[in-house]
């Protein structure tokens, strides 16, 4: 299906199931315990594990940057229980995908600290992990570049995702030494890791010259594709399946070591292999949320209108990877004739840096919002009538396309009534509740809607049921209830009568989970299917399915009304299609909205941080699931607090590793930390994003999170941090004093 133009009137609009607060029907499932992960295959069923499986223990490099000299495998291979141990020696020819920065099995190279350099297969687990510690490596380390700061000055123009790294508009340098009221200031952010609650985890098991793969993945098409590429054996030699994911944030976008391992260690072993990566390889086997260096620069009239804005920004990489993309927001937030954004990317040799929960802009946000509300403190604006005042109904940066919607303004004047913010104190540490000092922050959010081609099968079961079929993933987002509930709104038939299968390569091609695409895209394939299905419904029974009604299980017009069963009662009828987005995208930019508000404590003794209570207005087009979409919004918003005051991968910039790599030491929200949190959803739709007229919302729900924390602790205490995340020891000693 072809979406070329605005949505008009379709059957979504009835709303009678889609746009209810409905329960996961996974749920259950999960509450109890049944519902398949990556690694708890059984040996039975129609998708079984093809004999019993045996288990893998990975060995990751012990430098960050050189070569190995010699491995010495014999005590490993004399161990009990060891059937097979991979290595880059006898893995055979392996080949690095685009996807992926560095390759997945190290040797004789390292790319980077922890790169899997050896997989060692026993019967169980614990003879694996015991027979790996047996390997002993000898290395050739080498000097290597670990410190951000000091590659600053070595950095290269890069590109982002999405666009240029870099941007132009009018004469900025011209515009901010003439502006009367200027601010220039640098952020950074730190190192930060997915600490998903699953881990990566894959069963691979081989049948001849078919492998089929269990694995924990969001995007089905780029893992058989990208294991099938790095293995060099046909893609449709490869079945991948997962249709439950504990957790990805963007840390299982790519084919990982532990499937690629899997694979190679069945292989190598005739047997089915487990391989879960230990949780204190995670943080520098996988990728992770690269530190940035930020410059803000704006200027303003004495009235408060932005004349200039600069956005700089600097992270860094490996060979072949990526540059964050801090400066996409600041092009499309606010208004200023005056711009520029820079983006550059100095080699690294940490692990890899790629996307994490709103790539670019959640980094962004971080420092682009602290610098409005400095901006705003330097005009005595408050901060919420200064982003208001600078808001814009058209893109600033490249000028001219209009938002097809933006209600950013609605935004954050329901949220400041809602918030209470009018009895907000101005001024800063002025406000006490006992010894802890209290203050108010906020912060604008923004993502970019993205549209991607995404294909669906519907099936009419003989008895009148309803079956789907995708390779979209369910990554704790309750994919299987809004795809449930969009099928359902087609046929006109009870939720309960539909079955929704995901996560299997063989079905057809959806967009996946990521970049806040997932949701409305894969619904939207769905509902392709299904017009399809319905015409061949009305064809089927004699109706026109331009004019009939698809309600309580039947086809009805004013005349007549026939089961739909009835169409199926021979053979089962199936239609498959996908949406395609064309250009609709050129024709509108299509963004999603928000404002974050948040009230912290402090303690002055201490310097002790506690958030006392957040909510988040969204503005992201028809909310599909109210309920689901909530549970979206408060989990990126927990994310948020855990940028701002503890999340931070510590670099030993001598052995270049990140340091507290388990859950231990990398600190992240527990449920204290977290208060009550509201969550408001402007009532819009957006009939230029989809024929769902939805958009994304799991991510703009952690864009500018962390900058309203920062944004409440200045508030409270009068003390200014740019450095992320806002620990005691940036606190204490320039608390206010406690009166007597």
């Amino acid at each position: 299906m072809k979406f070329e133009a605005p949505a008009g009137r379709n059957p979504i609009d009835r709303m009678h199931i889609v746009g209810k607060a409905v329960d996961r029907i996974d749920g259950p499932l999960k509450t109890t315990g049944t519902a398949p992960y990556a690694c708890e295959r059984q040996e039975v069923g129609s998708d079984a594990v093809h004999g019993d499986a045996v288990y893998g223990y990975v060995v990751g490099a012990a430098i960050a940057k050189g070569r190995i000299r010699s491995m010495t495998l014999g005590d490993a291979k004399a161990a009990s229980g060891v059937l097979a141990i991979v290595t880059a020696e006898n893995a055979g020819p392996l080949h690095r995908v685009e996807r992926n920065t560095a390759p997945l099995l190290g040797g004789p190279q390292i790319a980077h600290y922890h790169q899997a350099i050896a997989l060692v297969v026993a019967e169980t687990f614990e003879q694996a992990r015991a027979a790996a510690r047996l390997i002993r490596v000898n290395y050739a380390p080498e000097n290597g570049s670990f410190d951000l700061l000091a590659a600053k000055d070595s950095a290269k123009p890069k590109e982002i995702t999405g666009g240029l790294g870099d941007s132009k508009v009018g004469d900025f340098d011209t515009a901010f030494a003439a502006a009367p009221v200027k601010l220039d200031a640098t952020y950074t952010t730190p190192d930060q890791s997915h600490a998903m609650m699953e881990p990566h985890a894959s069963i691979a098991s081989w049948q001849g010259e078919e492998l089929t793969l269990w694995t924990s993945h969001q995007m089905m098409d780029w893992c058989a594709t990208d294991i099938a590429g790095t293995l060099g054996v046909a893609r449709e030699h490869v079945h991948a399946l997962s249709p439950y994911v504990g957790g990805g944030f963007g840390g299982k976008l790519f084919v990982r070591a532990d499937a690629l391992l899997a694979a190679l260690g069945a292989r190598a072993a005739g047997r089915p292999v487990k391989v879960t990566l230990q949780r204190a390889l995670i943080a520098n086997n996988t990728t992770h949320r690269p530190a940035t260096i930020q410059r803000l620069r704006l200027g303003a009239t004495r009235d408060g209108k932005l004349m200039a804005i600069a956005h700089q920004s600097w992270s860094g990489d490996l060979p072949h990877g990526k540059a964050d993309g801090a400066v996409h927001q600041t092009r499309m937030l606010y208004a200023a004739p005056h711009r520029m954004t820079a983006t550059r990317l100095a080699v690294l040799d940490l692990p890899e840096g790629n996307a994490m929960r709103a790539p670019g802009e959640a980094t962004g946000t971080m420092a682009l919002e602290i610098a409005m509300d400095e901006m705003a403190e330097k005009l005595g604006l408050d901060p919420v009538e200064f982003r208001i005042r600078n808001d814009t109904p058209v893109v600033p940066d490249p000028p001219g396309l209009r938002f097809s919607q933006r209600s950013l303004a609605d935004c954050l004047r329901l949220g400041a009534t809602r918030f209470g913010w009018a009895q907000r104190k101005g001024r800063n540490g002025q406000l006490r509740d006992g010894r802890w000092l209290i203050g108010t922050g906020v912060a604008a959010a923004y993502r970019g809607n993205q549209l991607t081609t995404s294909a669906a099968r519907v099936r009419l079961e003989r008895d009148g049921g309803i079956t789907v079929e995708t390779d979209m993933t369910d990554i704790g987002t309750g994919s299987y209830t809004i795809i449930a509930q969009t099928a359902a709104e087609m046929l006109g038939v009870p939720l309960e009568r539909v079955k929704v299968v995901l996560g299997d390569s063989s079905f057809p091609v959806s967009a996946g989970s990521g970049g806040q695409w997932g949701g409305n895209c894969s619904t939207a394939g769905v509902f392709a299917a299904c017009m399809k299905l319905r015409e061949t419904i009305a064809q089927n029974l004699g109706f026109d399915a331009r004019t009939a009604e698809f309600m309580d299980g039947k086809i009805r017009t004013p005349e007549r009304a026939v089961e739909i069963a009835k169409a199926s009662e021979s053979k089962p009828l199936v239609a498959e299609d996908a949406i395609d987005f064309g250009d609709t995208s050129k024709k509108a930019q299509q963004s999603t909205f928000g404002a974050h508000f948040v009230e912290v404590g402090v303690d002055a003794a201490t310097g002790e941080i506690r958030v006392r209570r957040m909510l988040a207005v969204c503005a992201s087009g028809r909310i599909l699931n109210p309920k689901t979409a909530r549970s979206q919004v408060i989990g990126a918003m927990t994310m948020g607090v855990g940028a701002a005051l503890m999340e931070e991968l510590f670099v030993d910039r001598r052995r270049g590793f990140f340091v507290n790599h388990d859950l231990a030491g990398y600190e992240i929200p527990v449920h204290a930390d977290i208060p009550h949190q509201d969550v408001i959803f402007l009532d819009e739709v957006d009939a230029m994003a989809s024929p769902m007229k939805a958009k994304g919302v799991a991510e703009l729900g952690i864009c500018g999170v962390a900058a309203a924390v920062a944004n409440a602790v200045y508030n409270a205490t009068g003390i200014r941090v740019r450095d992320y995340p806002i620990t005691l020891d940036k606190l204490i000693g320039r608390l206010p004093q406690l009166s007597a």
